[in-house]
């Protein structure tokens, strides 16, 4: 988790009480770290850390997203910002997709 904290912060991004949420949480059998926690200003923010080999195409993308509403209802709330760290070829579609929802992507690797 330093490592996660270390990396946003590189990125101008400072988030204060992170804390995991297993996927198995909101229903789902991927293999990916959810973190949820609260900026400096105190608005709430997700991250999400995808690490695989093969290519994440659009329907991923679609199932990230309903991750994340499903989130939302766990965390009784609203989520301001959303960010998704993939180190994992990603489809110029999905990437699209992404951003158009709302997700700050961050290639690494």
């Amino acid at each position: 988790m330093k490592e996660l904290v270390e990396y946003l912060a590189e990125r101008g991004i400072v988030c204060r009480r992170l804390e995991a949420i297993a996927p198995r949480e909101l229903g789902s059998r991927k293999r990916l770290g959810i973190y949820y926690g609260a900026d400096r200003n105190g608005n709430s923010c997700v991250v999400f850390v995808l690490v695989k080999k093969s290519r994440v195409l659009q329907k991923e993308a679609k199932e990230l997203e309903e991750l994340f509403r499903k989130l939302i209802g766990k965390a009784g709330g609203q989520i301001d910002h959303k960010y998704l760290l993939i180190d994992a070829p990603l489809c110029s579609k999905a990437a699209a997709k992404l951003e158009e929802m709302g997700w700050r992507i961050f290639r690494k690797g």
